[in-house]
């Protein structure tokens, strides 16, 4: 037969109800009742193993997170060393200088060059003002040296990691050279403990510099003209004060310069301090580092008030930045 038969009764009253159904009818509906529950079973399996990778997917989000940020914070610390070791560096090049020392200014740096050689210009060349640079209330920090390229965000992951490895290794090569550069430096300069203090190691004012060492535009003539000093700009009446320890060879007026005041330090040393409004010192006397010697002014061939600074060593003018220290 190709039907099945379905016999109800509903009680013994009621007349017997007869149903034929076709066997191929219930063949199908039974494949795809099977058919759905194991799609439903699929799907249920596919639901819980897409939570459970959501779940480890949010786990391994966090801790990438967690671990770009470490990774951040190491870069951080890399260039914090990094800029301390050019700091460090700088400063090695500023006391060969000052005391006079062969050598380099550090790894790959150009050779120094001796105290009292070359021909930048005369003691005493007239100041003017440029352009207002960076202020001053302590020290800036020029002729840093060249930071190291870290990584940036754009960098996959593996690549920064590997590339911040290599500038932790390359800054630990650094420092290693450094130490011993520095032991050596340390064992030049025994001994040099007068000579030291009397080198013009700080800023003699407060204010900003304005126009630096070397060729500039004039702001009189407008032609090209060499600047043997620096010029620090500030308010009428600010304290000139001495970079170390001398004696004051030079106390008054000075053509173009205005109010003026020379130093010698000792060593072949010299300092000029020019445009002062008013001075403390006269000649013959003896300052240390810090004293008072004048007031910022706008005395004789000036634009405004300010400081022209020149430092003379072996009667050749030198740039005053590489010998401040603060």
């Amino acid at each position: 037969m190709d039907k099945f038969s379905l016999i109800v009764v509903s009680d013994e009253t009621s007349p017997v109800r007869r149903y034929e159904i076709r066997k191929d009818l219930v063949r199908n509906s039974v494949i795809g009742a099977a058919v759905t529950v194991l799609l439903l079973l699929g799907l249920v399996v596919d639901y819980v193993r897409v939570r459970i990778d959501n779940i480890e997917l949010d786990g391994l989000r966090q801790e990438t997170i967690e671990r770009r940020a470490h990774v951040a914070a190491f870069e951080e610390k890399l260039e914090g060393v990094d800029e301390r070791l050019a700091t460090l560096l700088e400063f090695e090049r500023k006391v060969r200088i000052i005391a006079n020392l062969p050598g380099t200014a550090g790894s790959g740096g150009a050779e120094i060059t001796a105290v009292g050689e070359g021909d930048e210009g005369d003691l005493g060349h007239p100041a003017g003002e440029g352009g207002l640079e960076e202020p001053i209330d302590g020290a800036p920090a020029p002729g840093r040296g060249s930071r190291i390229l870290l990584p940036g965000d754009e960098d996959p992951e593996p690549k920064r990691v590997s590339l911040l490895q290599q500038a932790a290794e390359y800054l630990g090569e650094v420092a290693e050279g450094q130490t011993a550069t520095l032991e050596d430096l340390v064992a030049k300069l025994e001994g040099k403990r007068d000579f030291l203090a009397s080198s013009p190691s700080i800023w003699p004012a407060k204010g900003w510099l304005t126009s630096r060492y070397g060729y500039r535009v004039s702001p009189f003539t407008g032609s090209r003209q060499f600047h043997a000093g620096i010029d620090i700009a500030g308010a009428s009446g600010t304290d000139v004060v001495a970079p170390a320890r001398g004696r004051v060879t030079f106390a008054g007026k000075r053509g173009p310069l205005g109010n003026s005041v020379t130093i010698d330090h000792g060593w072949g040393v010299r300092t000029q301090y020019g445009h002062n409004k008013e001075i403390f010192v006269k000649k013959g006397d003896r300052v240390e580092r810090g004293t008072r010697i004048a007031t910022m002014g706008n005395s004789g061939r000036s634009t405004g008030p300010h400081l022209h600074y020149v430092v003379e060593v072996n009667g050749k003018t030198r740039n005053p930045l590489d010998y401040i220290f603060d």
